[in-house]
This record gives C-alpha cells, sequence and structure tokens, in this order.
C-alpha cells in the first residue's frame, strides 16, 4: 500500500477563494434506535489552530541497544528495542503511542517493555476529559444508540493499561456477540467487561464465563436449548470458532448434539420494563442422561461442556494460532507453534505466558506490517493529536468503516479482508478529516493570518509535528515531499500566498492520516 500521488490542481485550489468555507459541513446518517430515542443530525465544530508553534524536532530513532543486562527468553526478539519498536508493540498491543510514549516504553528495555503491558497493577485509569456528545452532555451507553461505541472507544484512548482493552477487542472478536441479538445494551457492556477482567487468565474460567453469559446466551440461543429439543447453535460455534476449529477433525456431528444437551438447562425472564433478566440454571430444563462427546460417556452439564473442548487435543494448536493471529501477520513456524502449545499446556491453558511470548516474538518485530482494525486506527489517531470523544459522529464513520463496537457482523466476527476495499477506505478517509477539525488550519482567518514564506520542508514538518511525529518510510516522506512543492509551485498571486499554504497544510494532514505508515500497524 502506497501513499498515492496527489498533484493538486488550479481549480482545486480556487475552490476555495477569500470570504468562502473552508470545507462544507457534513451530516449524520439515519440509524436504528433503541429505545425511541430520536438521533439528531449532525452539526460539526470547528477548533481552529490560533497559534502555530514551531514545530517540536521528530525523535531519531537511531540504532537502539539492548539495555545493560537484559535477559531475554529464549527464542524472543533479539534486535535492540528502540522508538520503531515501542511504536509497533503499542500498535499491536494498545492503541499507538501517545506523545512520548514510545520513547519511554523503549527504555523499559524488550521484556520490561512487554511486562509493563501484560501484568498492570490495580483497575485502569482513565486520564483526561470525561467523553461527551457534540453539545458536550454526557454519554449514556447503555441507553442511547451508539453511545456504548463511544463509551468503549474512549477508554481505548485514555486507558493506562492499552493491553487490557486491546484484548477485550480480541475476545469480543474471537467470541463475537452482536448488540442486535439481545435486549439491552448493558448486557453487551458487561460482558466486554467480562473479557477486560479475564483477559490473562485462565481460558478454561474465561471459557465457562462466556458460556453462560447473558449476551452470548441470547446470541446463541443458550435459553431456547432444553431438554428433549436441545438447541445446538452454542455448541457448534463453541467448538467450530472458540475452541478447536472445523475441519481439522476435531469433532463430529454426533459430539455438536451430545454437547447441546450437556448445554441444557439455561433460561432467563423477560418484561418490557427489565428486559431480559434473572439468568438462572434451571435443573427441570436440563437433560440429567448421559451423554458421549470426544468419546468420552458421562452425565455432563454446562461446566464440563468448556473443559471437554479444552481437553481435546485439538484445542492447544487452535488457541495459539488463533492467539498469535491477532498480533502477528504472518503464521508461526512449526518450532514457534510447538513452543507456544507447550507454554500453554505448561501453564495450565494460561492466556498470559502464551501472549507474553508472542509479544516477545521476533516475528512481531521482523514480519510485515498488519492492517488496523478501524477502530483501532482512529483510537490511535485520537491518541496522537490529544483529542478526546466530543462527538458521536464517530459511530457512524466506524460502522462505514467496517467495524461499529458490539455490533460484529456475524459469530464469526470481523471480517478484515474487506477493511481496505474502496467503499472502507473512503470511509477511512472522512474519518481522519473529521478527526483534524480539531488542528486543522482556517485559510481565510485574516487576524491570524498563516505564514507567507513557509517552504515545503517546514510544512511537513509542521503537519508531522501535529500527528505526533510518527516514523514515515522514507519514500512516504519523499513522496510528501514532493506534494508540498508541487502545492507550492502552484501559488501566484500575492493574495494567494498564505492561503494556499494553509490549504496545502491541511492536504498534508489528511494524506499523513490516511498513510500507510498510520493505516498499518
Amino acid at each position: 500500500m502506497a501513499i498515492p500521488k496527489v498533484t493538486p490542481t488550479q481549480a482545486e485550489l480556487n475552490s476555495t477563494k477569500p470570504g468562502g468555507k473552508h470545507r462544507a459541513d457534513k451530516h449524520g446518517h439515519k440509524h436504528k434506535h433503541r429505545h425511541g430515542h430520536k438521533r439528531r443530525r449532525h452539526k460539526k465544530h470547528r477548533h481552529h489552530v490560533r497559534t502555530l508553534p514551531a514545530p517540536p524536532p521528530a525523535p531519531a530513532p537511531g540504532n537502539p541497544a539492548r539495555p545493560p543486562g537484559e535477559q531475554r527468553p529464549a527464542g524472543s526478539y533479539p534486535g535492540g528495542f528502540g522508538i520503531p519498536q515501542a511504536t509497533r508493540l503499542l500498535n499491536r498491543a494498545g492503541f499507538g503511542p501517545a506523545p512520548g510514549q514510545a520513547a519511554a516504553l523503549a527504555s523499559l528495555g524488550l521484556v520490561g517493555a512487554v511486562q509493563s503491558l501484560t501484568r498492570p497493577s490495580g483497575p485502569a485509569t482513565l486520564s483526561g476529559p470525561a467523553p461527551t456528545d457534540d453539545e458536550g452532555h454526557p454519554l449514556a451507553p447503555a441507553d442511547i444508540w451508539g453511545h456504548d461505541h463511544l463509551w468503549w472507544l474512549d477508554r481505548m484512548i485514555r486507558t493506562d493499561q492499552p493491553l487490557v482493552e486491546r484484548m477485550a477487542l480480541v475476545l469480543h472478536d474471537w467470541f463475537a456477540t452482536s448488540e442486535g441479538g439481545v435486549s439491552k445494551a448493558q448486557q453487551m457492556m458487561d460482558q466486554s467487561n467480562l473479557f477486560r477482567s479475564a483477559c490473562f487468565g485462565s481460558f478454561l474460567d474465561l471459557f465457562r464465563a462466556v458460556t453462560i453469559d447473558p449476551a452470548m446466551l441470547q446470541w446463541l440461543n443458550g435459553d431456547e436449548n432444553v431438554a428433549g429439543a436441545p438447541n445446538e447453535n452454542y455448541a457448534r460455534e463453541m467448538m467450530e470458532l472458540f475452541s478447536l476449529g472445523a475441519d481439522r477433525g476435531a469433532y463430529t456431528e454426533d459430539d455438536i448434539r451430545e454437547q447441546a444437551r450437556a448445554l441444557t438447562g439455561w433460561t432467563y425472564e423477560w418484561s418490557a420494563q427489565l428486559g431480559s433478566h434473572n439468568f438462572r440454571f434451571d435443573p427441570e430444563r436440563h437433560d440429567p442422561d448421559p451423554k458421549t462427546v470426544f468419546g468420552q460417556t458421562g452425565n455432563w452439564n454446562w461446566e464440563d461442556a468448556p473443559r471437554l473442548c479444552v481437553e481435546n487435543p485439538f484445542h492447544p494448536s487452535f488457541f495459539v494460532e488463533k492467539l498469535w493471529s491477532y498480533f502477528v501477520a504472518t503464521p508461526p513456524s512449526q518450532a514457534t507453534r510447538e513452543r507456544l502449545i507447550a507454554t500453554y499446556t505448561s501453564s495450565g491453558l494460561q492466556i498470559r505466558p502464551v501472549l507474553e511470548e508472542i509479544l516477545l516474538s521476533p516475528d512481531l518485530y521482523e514480519g510485515p506490517p498488519m492492517v488496523k482494525p478501524p477502530v483501532v486506527h482512529l483510537a490511535t489517531m485520537l491518541r496522537a493529536v490529544g483529542r478526546h470523544i466530543d462527538t458521536t459522529a464517530w459511530v457512524w464513520l466506524c460502522n462505514q468503516a467496517g467495524q461499529q463496537l458490539f455490533w460484529p457482523p456475524n459469530v464469526a466476527g470481523w471480517d478484515d479482508n474487506h477493511w481496505l476495499d474502496t467503499s472502507r477506505m473512503r470511509a477511512r478517509w472522512n474519518v481522519v478529516d473529521y478527526l483534524l477539525e480539531g488542528i486543522a488550519v482556517d485559510a481565510w482567518d485574516e487576524e491570524h493570518p498563516y505564514s507567507e514564506t513557509e517552504t515545503a520542508e517546514e510544512a511537513l514538518a509542521r503537519a508531522l509535528a501535529s500527528w505526533g511525529n510518527p516514523e514515515l518510510l522514507p519514500e512516504h516522506r519523499a513522496e510528501l515531499l514532493d506534494f508540498a512543492r508541487r502545492a507550492e509551485a502552484l501559488i501566484t498571486a500575492e493574495w494567494e500566498q498564505g492561503p494556499y499554504r494553509a490549504l496545502r497544510q491541511n492536504a498534508l494532514l489528511q494524506l499523513i492520516g490516511i498513510s500507510p505508515d498510520l493505516v498499518l500497524q
């Protein structure tokens, strides 16, 4: 993915004359609503930059060396751990670095950096302004459509435990559940809290908790699974998608049918006022007769069902390969795969040890980039520019880009194969456009006119500084600089000197935000 060559035309630059608007207003799209709330058309607010201080110098990546005395486990990345490596780690195991964070993480060394993410202490702290809607009102994530998305996006931006939030997102995709199949948004947020609390512990404990989670019981019809009329939905997905994998010979259709019988017995109540509530196990709805699953016969119940899956010999390889796929672009080698399986089984099926080995792996730092999920791309950019949640536009913009939180398309989660198709890339362009409202320059501000002498090199340096000085590939930096020079060459009239340089600055900001260097991780 390369930066496209963009040549500004005289007509494009002339499209914004003195006294005209800088950009056309944009409005929200219509959506379905929960609890009868109406959605107002989105009103954009522009907060133009009034002062333009000289940008700070970009940190030099250099050639980092290992901290003296650092001991790395066998199989770890052997190279130096500097700002580029810390940035990649924060992109994969969080939501990108806030200004200065990559340098601070690099100072810890590889092992210290990884463990600072995988071994947080106490509850997360959210720093900065609380999220609001466009009018400055607090969010109501359990009651207003889309506010749950903003609630989670805010956590991604403000948390001091980024890997906890990233793992919650991973598990939301792994055990994909949609708000479209539950009665209350709060049940989806409660499920995300389950993922936060269990993301480093025993996979079996997590699996059991998900099995009887209210959102999952509704989403995969656990409440309809009764003795004499078993519903196979959850039994099938817990094998195919959650623990064993399809077409590997790990289970048969008979195993699914018998497992469904083991899972019988759960129910809940429903009312117009409370929605679904009082989730509980009812022994009278449970099938008490013996079941044979994976060749083992017993009076299995819902607690046995996840255990039977994780004790299946096909589970450890499925687990390590699936977890690996969220952090590394290419499959693990056979040796790496076997080492991770040994770590997983010897730890008693703990998630943290495997995760730490993945985050220490050479493949993460030396392998090819991955595409950032749309929400991760947005959260990374918001953190880079220091902007917090102040608009509901992020809901429909992320939806257009292919990822609205709590609304995965199906039980298999999001399909990242389509995140860079033409329609979703256009949506990402629009996301960047909205995000730049806080730092875009008013080309026609007569009280604070833009520099009439800014060079192409100075313009690019200022744009990069506004983005927190992200590291660009040399060819991408060269392309942006070439664009800046070509744009400047179109300035002819005296009145164009400042305004056209301001427009060039806004174009550079947009191109950086949608560049491969920010879209990929």
